[in-house]
Parts: C-alpha cells; structure tokens; sequence
C-alpha cells in the first residue's frame, strides 16, 4: 500500500509518528476536514495532470479550484487531470491519497500559493484515511517542490 510507502519515507526524517489514521474516510476535502476537526481550506489537496506525457502533482489549499486560463499560461497545456487509474500508476498513490511524498520517480510536485494563507496544512499520506499536519516550510522541504506556482481561484 502506498501508505506504507509515505510511512517509510518519513521514517526517514523521524516523522513516521507525525502520521494520522482515521477511522473514517478523508477521500474528499470534507470528509478530510471532518475527520481533522479544522477547516476545509487547510486540507492541502493534491491534484493529478499530464504535462507533456509527465505526471505533475499540484497541492493547493481545499477551497480552491484550477483556474483554467492561469494554468495553460503556466504549463502551456490544458488542465487534464489524470484518470484514477493513470494517478495509481504514474504518481504511485490512489485517489483519494495522492500526496507529494514517495511518488514514483520523474513525478514533478508544485505548491499554489493558495496554500501560504495557512501557519499548518494537512496533506494526505498515501491512503484514503491519512493525513499529516505541515508548516508550509516543512511541506517545501518534503514534497521535494519544483516551485511555487499561482494556477487555481475561489480562495
């Protein structure tokens, strides 16, 4: 299970123990919010897309949505998001727990700006009943960030 591949990453950093398993789903930014107590916004939802035959991994704050027009000016392409299938086997998470961490590799991951509004979020941890509460410093340093970007509305 890719959880436990997020487990063993953050093994690596004395983190592992940092991980939250619900008894209940966190599959969507409600029931994430739910299961955390905290507000919708401060789930760091990841989202899945094709850019140029790559998987590319965006994590944005849980009241935003793709603002069409800002992503095609910044990946020169439509914003596609990857099939269920195609998230499992090209970024190594299923939906409902696709993270940043331990995807497979040649797998790009950026953070919108969406989420610097927040001290802590809470990113999924490779399963659909995961999470883990970041700084915004601590989710840069783990994601492994290519950059910031500035792609998606609503917040």
């Amino acid at each position: 299970m890719s959880i436990e591949r997020v487990k063993a990453y953050f093994r690596k950093y004395g983190m592992e123990d940092k991980i939250q398993e619900f008894e209940v789903s966190s599959a969507t930014v409600e029931l994430a919010a739910m299961a955390l107590h905290c507000e919708p916004q401060r789930i760091a939802k990841t989202l899945s897309f094709m850019v140029d035959d790559h998987a590319i991994l965006i994590v944005a704050a849980g009241d935003t949505k793709i603002d069409n027009p800002k992503y095609k000016a910044r990946f020169s392409t439509k914003a596609k998001m990857l099939s269920p299938e195609e998230a499992e086997t090209l970024v190594g998470h299923a939906v409902g727990g696709v993270c940043p961490f331990a995807v497979n590799e040649g797998v790009k991951v950026y953070l919108d700006v969406s989420l610097k509004r927040f001290d802590t979020v809470f990113p999924a941890c490779g399963s659909s009943n995961s999470a883990i509460e970041l700084t915004i410093s601590q989710l840069e340093e783990y994601s492994g960030f290519m950059e910031w970007v500035d792609v998606c509305k609503g917040y």
